[in-house]
């Protein structure tokens, strides 16, 4: 895969380097000149001098033959006229952008650019740590709204249905771990020991899950 990254800061750096070392090309942009000494010495990332919504600049990095754009400056506007200018003038495939006023996630996310939105994400994961340490999340969707979560069945749920832990809209069981084996659970699919459960939350439910999942002890 061909990556062009805009931004070399700590995020810009850090993305490229584990793009490099799992083989891909990255093409890497910030207007800062001093930025490339945060790159690693390998010979699949290049830097280029300049401001991310140029033109001359992202052709000069190859972006028409790009698989994917990701803008991670420090600035909203520069991220959104630079991702924008990827997917609407060079047709990438796929185009990421970070965004840091969660107000404007939404509205670049209705134009078909996917969003990272720090401040969103960084709350939830502060508010995840803070109240919910031992339910930790395997996998979070959109900007940390939606977690999968996995625990083990407390024995007080064994013998009921799985279907029974459910919350419609906010709790849901997708998946069972026993005796070493992974399966989609039926609606008929009851609770055994051992059992090692995988729940789709919503990250305003993990409250709820906590107290469903800790009521035997009372904690």
């Amino acid at each position: 895969m061909k990556v062009i990254v805009v931004g070399c800061g700590r995020v810009g750096a850090g993305l490229a380097a584990l793009l490099a070392a799992e083989g891909h090309e990255v093409e890497v942009v910030d207007r800062r000149p001093k930025a490339a000494r945060r790159l690693p010495d390998s010979p699949r990332i290049r830097f280029h001098e300049g401001n991310g919504f140029s033109r001359a600049v992202l052709r000069a990095a190859g972006v028409e033959h790009a698989d994917a754009f990701v803008a991670v400056t420090s600035g909203d506007n520069s991220n959104i006229v630079s991702a924008r200018t990827a997917k609407e003038t060079y047709r990438v495939p796929i185009v990421l952008a970070r965004i840091y006023d969660p107000r404007r996630a939404d509205i670049y996310r209705d134009l078909g650019i996917p969003t990272i939105a720090s401040v969103r994400w960084t709350v939830h994961q502060l508010h995840r740590m803070l109240l919910h340490r031992h339910l930790s999340p395997e996998i979070g969707f959109g900007n940390g709204e939606t977690l999968l979560v996995r625990s083990e069945v407390p024995a007080y749920l064994v013998g009921r249905r799985l279907t029974e832990f459910d919350v419609d809209g906010e709790i849901r069981v997708v998946e069972v771990t026993r005796a070493g084996r992974s399966l989609i659970p039926a609606h008929g699919t009851s609770a055994q020991p051992g059992d090692l459960v995988t729940f789709a939350v919503a990250a305003t439910a993990l409250g709820r899950l906590r107290g469903f999942l800790d009521k035997e002890l009372g904690t």
